[in-house]
Order: structure tokens, then sequence, then C-alpha cells
């Protein structure tokens, strides 16, 4: 059944059909097709547009059609152009006529704009849940590790050290600030858009505010062009999921490079890890691969629906249909995403010695030794300078820091004295530094609790 037929004198082209058909994708959202198909005819009687009974035949049709897909009595074919039009012609063979009343006061193009937003908004909560998850996972490890030392980069270059737990912690806070994301875009989206028609209203006297109610909007979007070609929300949607994809990227490819034979900093539970075809010693961390992988999947949805969008005149073009299948895939490729990373790193290993002997091994803890300079009067240019050649000394004799001698020491600068071992331990490195986000014991206690705190809201 077509929406549209009356005007046209012969059948669509089967090509023209297949191409211009969308019920291959947005049969995806056909339980918020028919909650919002339920709230119109609900309005529509509330105004007197429809009785009482035709509403109440509509909704016990509605609501059987939604049970019988559900249970798999009714399958959702591609004869039909797109999920709205399936759903109003089964309705019709199943109640008659009446069911024709279900578009009255809607346009395919309000009816689409709101089924998007109420799956959008659906979704967002779901993928704030897989998030909340991964944050929890993250809190367990976390306060596990406020003791394991490890050397912190930059450039790749080991450079001072610091503790898993903090380490962890700026994971935490990205994904923290990604929930806030996704928050504020259900927030500023959740203005109903039923009731917009095709672009310019209708003269049905419909009460947008009542159907709003209904629907858990905060009231309806104020200019009916606008209602049916908004697509800001998905592209703010794209934008920070793009960013969720970035942080688990990057986290990935530290994942990554701690698994691999250089680091043994972790390894990697067998469940999520795959084996080489020709090579029996591997051990291949697929599943960071394939995250860091499919990141590039979801920025391409972003430009392209942002490339859709850019050249479209008001109101309402056909062009648009293209943001479901990329939005559609993109919500799915996070979700798998998120659900695969957060199992990953709750059940790896971590090798506590190798991260620590590593940081020991870095000169990690070179600023260290120059601010015990400074805090014996040496100008920290000067101290600076001393522990540069310090370092270059140790890197010739192959030592680290911790290995040489006292007279060693001494050497380079006789301010040195015993209390030197001391001051360039990496717990002492680590635990002197206790502002706020730094990672020493007292700090990090301090932010591991304000995150207990912020997971129980």
């Amino acid at each position: 059944m077509k929406l549209w037929g009356g005007r046209f004198t012969k059948e669509t082209n089967q090509l023209v059909h297949n191409f211009n058909a969308s019920i291959s994708f947005d049969q995806k959202f056909y339980q918020q097709d028919i909650k919002g198909s339920i709230a119109h005819v609900t309005m529509l009687a509330k105004q007197g547009i429809l009785t009482e009974k035709e509403k109440e035949l509509i909704v016990q049709g509605l609501s059987e059609i939604q049970e019988d897909i559900q249970n798999g009595t009714l399958v959702i074919d591609g004869e039909s152009e797109d999920i709205h039009s399936f759903v109003e012609s089964h309705l019709i063979k199943r109640i008659g006529d009446i069911g024709k009343k279900l578009h009255t006061g809607r346009s395919r193009n309000d009816q689409v704009a709101l089924d998007m937003k109420l799956y959008v908004r659906d979704e967002i909560e779901t993928m704030d849940g897989l998030i909340k998850e991964l944050l929890e996972t993250l809190h367990t490890l976390m306060k596990e590790n406020i003791h394991t030392i490890m050397p912190g980069f930059t450039h790749l270059q080991k450079a001072q050290p610091l503790t898993l737990a903090h380490h962890f912690g700026a994971y935490f806070e990205m994904f923290k600030r990604d929930r806030s994301r996704l928050m504020d875009i259900k927030k500023r989206m959740n203005l109903c858009p039923l009731g917009a028609g095709a672009l310019a209203g209708t003269t049905y006297p419909l009460d947008r505010t009542f159907t709003a109610e209904l629907l858990g909007f905060n009231g309806p979007t104020l200019n009916s062009m606008d209602s049916v070609s908004d697509r800001d929300y998905l592209i703010e949607l794209l934008s920070a999921l793009s960013t969720i994809m970035m942080h688990l990227s990057r986290f990935s490819e530290e994942i990554i490079l701690w698994n691999c034979n250089e680091y043994q900093f972790i390894e990697l539970d067998d469940a999520y890890s795959t084996g080489s075809s020709i090579m029996p010693q591997k051990k291949n961390p697929d599943i960071a691969e394939l995250v860091r992988g499919k990141t590039g999947r979801v920025y391409g949805a972003l430009v392209s629906l942002l490339t859709t969008m850019k050249g479209l005149p008001l109101a309402y073009n056909k062009d648009m249909q293209e943001d479901k299948e990329l939005t559609f895939d993109a919500i799915d490729t996070v979700k798998g995403c998120l659900a695969l990373f957060t199992g990953m790193i709750s059940t790896l290993k971590i090798n506590k010695a190798a991260m620590q002997s590593s940081a020991k091994n870095g000169f990690t803890n070179a600023t260290d030794a120059a601010d015990y300079l400074v805090g014996k009067g040496v100008p920290f240019r000067d101290a600076h300078s001393i522990v540069g050649q310090l370092v270059l000394y140790c890197i010739n004799k192959n030592l680290s820091l911790e290995e040489i001698s006292l007279a060693e020491f001494k050497q380079f600068s006789p301010v040195f004295e015993e209390d030197i071992y001391k001051a360039i331990s990496l717990s002492t490195c680590v635990n002197k530094r206790n502002t706020i986000g730094a990672p020493g014991q007292e700090a990090m206690e301090m932010v591991i609790a304000l995150n207990e705190k912020y997971l129980k809201k």
C-alpha cells in the first residue's frame, strides 16, 4: 500500500520503488511508530476529531500489530514503501475503513521526524547505561590499583611515574563527559514535531501540547518547517558518538601496546583474544583492534550526514532519508563496542611487576631528582642540567638512578646526600603529588570518593 497513490496513473517502476523505499531499515523503529500513532489518535479523540469508539478500535489494532511483530506472527516484508505504510495497511486490513482515519492531521514528514526522535531518545538511554557500566568497571580497577606504579608517557616516551588508578582515571573523566554530551543532546532534542504536518501545520484543531505530554516531550516544536527538516540532533548525536569512539580507540591503542611482548603490562583474557592461523604462539588483541578500526565507520556517518544536509533548502527533502541507515549503524556500532570493551578490560590480568620495572628503568624519577636539588638551594635550570648529565651517565652504565652510589651522585653535585634515595623512590615520587587531580594516594582516594558519589546519582 502506498500513502500517495491517488495522483498517479501508473505503477512505480520496480527499480524506482526499491531505490525509494526505506522499509529495509526504518522497520527498526516500528515500536516508536506505533507508540506515536497511539498518542496521535488519543489526541484526535480528545479533540473530537475521532470518536472514542474509533480511537479504541485503532489503538487495539495498533497494539495487536505491535504484539504480532514482536512474537513473529507478523513479518515485516519489503512490499511496503516504509514502516509507516506497512503499519497503516495492516491496520486497515484488520479493522476496515476506520483504520484510514489514523493519518488524519498528520504527514509522513512529521511522523518520521517523531519516530526518529523517539528512537534516538530510547537509544541514548541504552548507550548511557552501557557507558555507566564501563565507568563502574573503571572505578573498580581504580580502587584496586591505587598503589600500582607505572610510567606515565608523553610523546610515547617515559615521562614521570604515576599509578594505574590515575591512568584509568583519565579515561573515567573522558567517559563522564561522553555521558554528559548524550544527556545534553537528549534534553535539547526533546520537543515533539508531531502536528507540524508536511511543513505548514494543519487546519485540524490539534492539541500538540497534549500529544507532546503523552510522548514524554517537554513541549511541541515551535516552527513547523524546522520540525520536519531538523536533523541537528542527529548531527550532534553522531558527533558525540564519534567522540565516544575516539576515546575507546585511544584506550584500545594503549591496550594493544600494553599487551605486546615489548611491554607485557597486561594479558588479555582468552575470551577476548584470537590466535593466528599459521603462528601458534600468537595471542592477538582483536577486540581492541576492531574497536579502533570501527571508529572510522562512525566518523564516516557524521561526515556523511553533514554532507547530505549542507545544501538542502527548507523544508523536507528526500535526501534526509539518508539519515537513518547511517545513524542506526553508528548507534549499533557504538553499543557493540562499549559492551565488548567493558568485558575486555574487566577480565584482563595486570602485570604490576612489569609496570613498576618499566617506570624504574625509564628515569621517570628524573624530575624528582631535579626537584631534590632545588630543595637544596640549586637553581632549577642548573638542577635540570645536572640531572640530565646524571641520566646520560646512567644510560652509559646501564643503570637506573636508584642503582648508582652516593659517591657517583656527588660527582655531579656535592649537595646530594643519602636522602636522595628516598626522594627518588617511585613511591615517594607518586605519593608526594597530592593536589587534586594528581596521582598521589590521598588525591586519588578523594577522586575515587567523588566518582563513587557520581555513580550513585
